[in-house]
């Protein structure tokens, strides 16, 4: 089987549970450390003639993440594409699932049942507070509804205020996020790479917490420890 991943979190997962099978990635797919395959591009812009050069089985893409256009063109240049949906913590198992069997797992991997475990087994939140979660900045975008990251989120007892908004990623001022007056801001380090100095200084006198954002927006291996990262992360910034 080979295997051209266009998702950082889906490669990692492939090349974790079925070392050798993953022959292409994107730039960003930057684990499992040390990965030495072809790199074919963005997510947003693959490069369509070096992933048919490197004749994959199969071609694992997110509805997110990568472009319709693109997966339209490869599937009409005869490869197959499994493109997978996101958007919740449990949804996150089934897809992995799905998209191991199809590259060919004849087992269940153990970090899939550590991960699983790691989430079943969470603890009730003792309190909820409110946050809003910048994603960029130039212009701000935050985390809107029927996101992957508000439900790792909300498992955590963390609400953010735009979880109803119309978008699922809206552009929103700096002064409605003010105005939203939440407890919480978190800010993962990617796709925007929010930092001490980048991020905190427009929410002055709230609390920050800067996550990982293979953890908060990561559906892999990751998955594991990102209920424990991320509670020590948000508990950090409390304030």
């Amino acid at each position: 089987m080979r295997v051209v991943s266009l998702v950082p979190s889906l490669t990692e997962a492939v090349a974790v549970s079925l070392p050798g099978v993953v022959v292409g990635a994107t730039d960003w797919c930057s684990h499992p450390p040390g990965l030495d395959v072809a790199r074919v591009g963005g997510t947003k812009n693959p490069k369509l003639d070096p992933i048919l050069a490197l004749a994959p089985d199969l071609v694992v893409a997110n509805e997110e993440e990568n472009r319709a256009p693109d997966l339209t063109a490869l599937r009409a240049a005869g490869v197959e594409v499994l493109v997978t949906e996101v958007r919740s913590v449990p949804q996150a198992f089934s897809e992995l699932t799905r998209v191991l069997d199809a590259c060919g797992a004849r087992s269940r991997p153990r970090w899939l049942d550590e991960a699983e475990r790691a989430w079943v087994e969470l603890p009730r939140p003792e309190r909820r507070r409110t946050a809003v979660v910048p994603i960029w900045r130039r212009p701000w975008m935050v985390l809107g509804r029927d996101t992957f990251a508000g439900d790792v989120l909300s498992r955590l007892g963390v609400d953010h205020a735009y979880a109803t908004h119309a978008e699922r990623y809206p552009r929103v001022t700096l002064d409605e996020l003010r105005a939203a007056e939440p407890e919480l801001v978190v800010l993962p380090d990617e796709p925007y790479r929010f930092m001490a100095d980048d991020g905190p200084e427009a929410f002055p006198g709230l609390p920050c917490a800067l996550v990982g954002g293979r953890h908060l927006t990561w559906y892999g291996p990751s998955l594991a420890e990102a209920p424990r990262v991320l509670a020590v992360a948000l508990r950090a910034a409390r304030g």
